[in-house]
């Protein structure tokens, strides 16, 4: 082979390589990552709620369904390169090495107490670095604003909706 045909060769292929991972275009949400992301916010749905949930059981269990409802609604309704974002976060929340990364410990978010999931979210709050602001910042707005959106919660905020014919 020669030198020339070699190169040819090497740039046509990393050429088409390139392309292809232009064109490629993931998908973002599958069922079984839902099932796993509906676990994980599980999780953090009380520590971001804490006070705000019913102490019953279940009707606490009912909240945390439709939030989670709410949540999946929600998601769909973000910017693909935020829910790309988005999902790229939970997948380290998920996975071993990302926790560790973001946390500082492998033990899963599900195997932690509630102080511990607190201490590390406020850790991420007034952490320097921007990333881990933007990841509180972002799980924040999505499970309050999916919380909230739901009619049945709007008596914690003492909001009444607007009736225009009395």
């Amino acid at each position: 082979m020669k030198r020339r045909t070699f190169l040819t060769g090497a740039f046509a292929g990393t050429a088409a390589l390139a392309l292809g991972v232009n064109l490629y275009l993931p998908n973002i949400t599958t069922s079984s990552d839902d099932i796993h992301h509906r676990v994980l916010f599980s999780v953090l749905i009380p520590a971001f709620l804490d006070g705000a949930l019913p102490e019953v059981p279940s009707h606490r269990e009912i909240a945390m369904n439709r939030t989670l409802d709410a949540i999946s609604q929600s998601i769909t309704h973000l910017a693909p390169d935020q829910q790309q974002e988005l999902m790229e976060l939970l997948e380290l929340l998920e996975g071993r090495l990302g926790l560790l990364l973001l946390s500082g410990s492998m033990t899963p978010l599900l195997m932690r107490d509630p102080q511990q999931l607190v201490e590390m979210l406020e850790f991420w709050r007034y952490n320097y670095l921007d990333m881990l602001k933007t990841a509180y910042g972002g799980l924040r707005e999505l499970i309050m604003a999916s919380y909230y959106a739901c009619p049945e919660h709007w008596g914690n905020l003492r909001y009444e909706k607007p009736t225009f014919f009395s």
